[in-house]
């Protein structure tokens, strides 16, 4: 990994997870509908995930569709779905060429059947990848994912007092990957919005003005710099 910038031996984070804002607001400031910044989105997704290879960085997770997401206009979610669907027919044989396994962080509930349908065959397709992984947090809620594992760890019948962090997590979408070490929100907001509040708990939080679809290689090394300044004690 190239050095970044000023920061002589760079830390690379384990699990970055990415918060991919703004694409809506891009679309609405060039008076365009919020779909075609939607589109553009996913069309940076290769970009973005090309340049935390190069970096070293192995495990992404994207913020994809939240379950707040489904309180927006009907015909936006809909539109969304369609593009998802294409997203996958169009990078799925290019994640599985290049050795990643595509995991679905979230509920397949409510989801159109065709599209739920190409979630399950991306996800066996790549199963047993192990350059990279790619969590794509689809129909996602830190809370609704918090209390999922609660139910089951007491429908498994698990007494109280055998409960224990390490327990619980491997009961969380994310069992077997590592914490999340460096979060990036995009498009300004300085909020969590639901993201992952268990495996981000001691995370670094890095928010960029800059809007996804124009979040690039220079952009991602900006954040890393001020994360590895961070950890340095910068």
């Amino acid at each position: 990994m190239r050095a970044l910038g000023s920061v002589p031996t760079p830390m690379v984070p384990r699990h970055l997870g990415i918060m991919m804002d703004g694409n809506g607001r891009w679309a609405k400031a060039r008076g365009w509908p919020r779909l075609v910044g939607h589109r553009f989105g996913t069309l940076n997704v290769r970009r973005v995930l090309a340049a935390c290879a190069e970096c070293g960085i192995r495990i992404v997770t994207l913020y994809v569709f939240s379950t707040e997401n489904w309180n927006r206009p009907k015909d936006e979610v809909d539109g969304f779905f369609d593009i998802m669907g294409e997203v996958i027919d169009r990078e799925v044989q290019n994640f599985h060429a290049n050795g990643v396994q595509l995991r679905h962080l979230g509920s397949l509930e409510g989801v159109p059947e065709p599209l739920a349908q190409r979630v399950r065959q991306a996800i066996e397709l790549t199963r047993e990848n192990r350059e990279y992984v790619l969590n794509v947090a689809f129909n996602y809620g830190g809370r609704a994912e918090v209390l999922r594992a609660v139910r089951r760890v007491i429908e498994d019948g698990i007494p109280a007092a055998a409960v224990t962090e390490e327990l619980l997590s491997r009961y969380l979408y994310t069992d077997g990957l590592p914490d999340i070490d460096l979060v990036i929100r995009t498009g300004g907001e300085m909020r969590l919005s639901n993201f992952f509040p268990w495996q981000a708990a001691h995370a670094e939080f890095y928010v960029t003005p800059v809007y996804w679809p124009d979040f690039d290689e220079a952009e991602l090394r900006r954040a890393l710099v001020a994360y590895n300044q961070r950890r340095n004690g910068g």
